[in-house]
């Protein structure tokens, strides 16, 4: 398959490259890095990037952030990184995308635990992730042409322990080739519409 990925050299991203680049032709984009430049916060960029790219088989992000921080001092300010970029992006990377996914193509998305289980100062990833969910479950009824869409849900993976661990008290470490193979079914497997949670 031509799979395009988005964020491939990040913390969970470059695993899942890994894994796909033994048997697939993978394209990664970055917005500093990678074959194809992208921005995720920019609709003119996503565009041009499936302009460059033509057809695809599948197309995965595992980019984007969102603000963390105290709630009480919260503003739209600090919130709009992520709408514009992990949130906005990745929807745009459908309704974009859809145009240039083959049939029987897929979309792979990611969002994270704290849809369901926020930890302290993370409303705003929070309510990021919950919207990416709900999301895909409505447009997974809508898609045509047999394209398929699915999203990510990862815990507190291994790899970022020393990064985010303090801002996760308690919650279980998910081993990677554990949250690898939740991208490989969404990619590989024939499941739709389905919010593919990885916590422990």
């Amino acid at each position: 398959m031509k799979i395009l990925l988005i964020g491939g050299h990040g913390t969970i991203g470059k695993r899942v490259a890994a894994a796909l680049a033994e048997r697939h032709d993978l394209t990664i984009a970055g917005r500093s890095s990678g074959d194809v430049r992208v921005d995720l916060a920019s609709v003119a960029s996503i565009d041009a990037m499936f302009q460059q790219l033509g057809p695809i088989d599948a197309c995965i992000c595992t980019a984007g952030t969102g603000y963390y921080g105290d709630f009480h001092t919260m503003s739209q300010q600090h919130l709009m990184g992520g709408i514009e970029g992990k949130l906005l992006g990745q929807v745009n990377l459908v309704l974009i995308g859809k145009r240039y996914l083959t049939t029987g193509g897929s979309f792979t998305l990611t969002s994270g635990i704290a849809a369901e289980h926020p930890a302290r100062n993370g409303a705003c990833v929070a309510m990021l992730n919950g919207a990416i969910n709900s999301f895909v479950l409505a447009a997974a009824q809508e898609l045509k042409e047999d394209q398929r869409i699915n999203v990510v849900s990862p815990g507190l993976v291994e790899d970022s322990r020393e990064r985010y661990g303090a801002l996760f008290p308690g919650y279980n470490l998910v081993p990677m080739g554990k949250v690898v193979n939740a991208y490989l079914l969404s990619v590989e497997g024939a499941v739709n519409g389905r919010i593919l949670k990885v916590y422990s």
